[in-house]
């Protein structure tokens, strides 16, 4: 302790006094030599004064300090919770009784932390990285808060620990989460195909069933069903309610597709739940949103706002074909009048435009010149996918003059030009992503199934899953945007190209309104010798497929996975082409095939149709449809690639095995 009392402090009146004496001597000697005794007496009892003051003083603070590190040690031994002292190396120095009644066991100083709580890692505090730590033992939850101490300056750090119980505060979050309020839509999503297919006398027993089992299912988990229109249902229930249907995967899908009353269609359901936090109306609006979005996926499947993520559930049954063709005539109206608003129009697919998107892409095209419109299709390159058919649009003066590069549209495009999505709905998978915000007005004509990324507020979306290709989807709209198609013969042989690749042929992803589109094509002049011509790969490239269907490996019996390592310009062509070949071996179910390209590896997945490869890919950030998928890696090392791979193919297993 630094003295407060020196001789220093009086210094300045010392001096004076003695200058005063010295002048006094002078004047008077006698009477100054006795000023100067007094003087010295005064200085000699002032310093001792000094002295006597500040051993008082430093007694009090050392008193003080005893006094205080008593009530310290009184403190820590009688504070009300555990506290437990470690060393550098985690053994135990010391614990209080509380700590003692805790862990309800026998304690000693020679025991390592890791002998009491076995998980739990305490190097975060010795870094000093957190101050507190949340830790779960016998049944209670403790907050955990630590104090780095020293017992002197020779002596190593002490962790002190102190166990706060916040198993109340817990369970009060807990319940306060699982009470908050979770909005559900629900949508019979083939209800009037389903209707059509069940004998006429069987109707109101299939209607009352329908209702039945969604209504009971929902009550048993303590949730509210409204049914507000003839195939929707308003569901409002509880976090905790919405958690119990989650771990029981949504097996409500699974009890409608067995309803039976005669019905050849199964009923499926689409539904839509809102996240945990918001108020009712955002909920409301969020539960819309995922509806459209599982619709958008092709229904029979359940989508979860999670934050700012998506959940899904479900999804591994074909989208149904649906008769009705009112959505796509409201839909050809309505983007006929935005082709009209607009200055102009720019048409876009995909990266790597395969024929469904150019063909798409013709097809819109001439639907915006049948309106007297400027229009263009944005394709910075060719591939070998759409090589033949560039070659022959070259003959097509009109048409091939309107295909413009990304820096012609990002020059030409204004806030009133119209800008439509075709074959894709994913703006980083467009051929020109920079483009999409140039203009608010943006359509989005698609056959995939809705994947999380989006484009954000499109002006018209027509996304249907059951349609073979984004081509069919078109040639649809065509018909009631203009009395008259016009359709040139070049033009009507893109549309069926589009329908034939998609379709194997027609083989597969086919319905009633496929061959209507094809029979619309073929009146409008489509040669189907020419379309098959557009297909015809030189030795090469048959010769690569050839090695990558010999290279195949086969997992889980009936999964075929090959790889083209070779760097290509048509390696996605090649890719394609032989996962459709490889599911012509006996007993292989699925394919997959991965391919170099300048972005990362390629994969393209096919299916016979019993496994979906759009959810195997989905795992790898790609999408699609259950027999049609792809997935683009932003890796070049095919070992780790087909790790990933493999990898989603045994999750996807073992989700099947569990939902069996």
């Amino acid at each position: 302790m630094k003295e407060k009392y020196t001789l220093k402090s009086f210094r300045p009146y010392l001096i004076i006094s003695l200058i005063l004496i010295l002048i006094l001597m002078y004047l008077k000697l006698f009477v100054g030599i006795g000023a100067l005794f007094a003087y010295i007496y005064i200085a000699y009892y002032t310093v001792k004064s000094i002295d006597k003051k500040n051993k008082e003083v430093r007694d009090y603070f050392e008193d003080l300090s005893d006094t205080f590190d008593t009530v310290t040690k009184q403190a820590i031994f009688s504070m009300p919770f555990p506290i437990l002292l470690l060393n550098k190396d985690k053994g135990i120095i010391w614990y209080n009784p509380n700590f003692i009644d805790m862990v309800g066991e026998d304690v000693s100083t020679d025991m390592h932390l890791s002998d009491i709580f076995e998980d739990l890692n305490v190097d975060e505090f010795y870094e000093n990285k957190v101050d507190i730590l949340e830790y779960s033992y016998k049944e209670k939850t403790y907050k955990i808060f630590k104090k780095l101490v020293s017992a002197n300056k020779s002596s190593e750090d002490v962790l002190m620990l102190y166990f706060i119980d916040s198993t109340d505060f817990k369970n009060l979050e807990e319940n306060y989460i699982d009470e908050k309020t979770i909005i559900a839509k629900i949508e019979v999503d083939n209800y009037d195909e389903a209707m059509d297919s069940t004998p006429t006398a069987n109707r109101p027993l299939l209607i009352a069933d329908i209702d039945s089992t969604i209504s009971n299912y929902f009550k048993y988990f303590d949730a509210l069903v409204r049914k507000y229109d003839t195939d929707t249902y308003l569901v409002v229930m509880s976090n905790r309610s919405l958690n119990m249907i989650k771990e029981k995967k949504f097996d409500i899908l699974d009890d409608l597709r067995e309803l039976d009353k005669g019905n050849t269609i199964p009923i499926t359901l689409s539904i839509g739940v809102s996240s945990c936090g918001p108020g009712l109306i955002e909920s409301y609006q969020e539960a819309d949103t995922c509806l459209d979005l599982a619709l958008g996926r092709g229904g029979d499947q359940v989508a979860v706002r999670i934050e700012d993520n998506y959940e899904f559930f479900g999804g591994k049954s074909k989208a149904i074909e649906k008769r009705n063709k009112v959505k796509a005539r409201v839909l050809g109206v309505a983007l006929k009048q935005l082709i009209d608003a607009s200055d102009n129009v720019f048409i876009m697919g995909h990266k790597n435009a395969d024929m469904d998107a150019i063909g798409s892409a013709i097809g819109i095209l001439r639907a915006v010149l049948n309106r007297s419109k400027e229009g263009y299709i944005v394709l910075n390159s060719s591939n070998p996918s759409i090589d033949n058919l560039l070659n022959r649009m070259k003959n097509e003066e009109e048409t091939y003059a309107r295909i413009v590069k990304e820096e012609f549209a990002k020059n030409t495009m204004k806030q009133s030009s119209l800008l439509i999505l075709v074959d894709n709905h994913k703006p980083s998978f467009t051929e020109a992503p920079d483009i999409i915000d140039l203009t608010p007005q943006i359509v989005i004509i698609d056959h995939h199934r809705r994947g999380k990324e989006f484009v954000k507020n499109p002006v018209l979306t027509y996304i249907e899953p059951y349609a073979s290709s984004t081509c069919e989807l078109v040639t649809e709209m065509l018909t009631y945007m203009n009395e008259d198609l016009n359709l040139t013969h070049f033009e009507a042989d893109a549309l069926m190209s589009g329908i034939v690749v998609d379709t194997k042929n027609f083989s597969y992803q086919t319905g009633v309104r496929t061959f209507e589109a094809a029979s619309t094509l073929r009146r409008a002049g489509a040669d189907m010798g020419l379309v098959k011509e557009l297909f015809q790969d030189d030795l090469d490239t048959l010769q690569n497929k050839a090695i990558v269907i010999h290279n195949a490996n086969i997992i889980h019996d009936e999964f075929a996975i090959s790889k083209f390592e070779k760097q290509t310009d048509n390696a996605i062509l090649i890719a394609a082409q032989s996962a459709d070949e490889l599911l012509g071996i006996n007993n292989i179910n699925a394919s997959f095939v991965m391919a170099l390209t300048n972005d990362g590896i390629h994969i393209s997945g096919r299916s016979r149709g019993n496994i979906s490869v759009q959810l195997i890919l989905e795992k790898l950030g790609g999408g699609g449809h259950l027999n049609m998928a792809g997935a683009r890696l932003d890796i070049k090392d095919f070992n780790e690639a087909e790790e990933m791979l493999v990898k989603a193919i045994d999750e996807y297993v073992e989700e099947e095995k569990v939902n069996k």
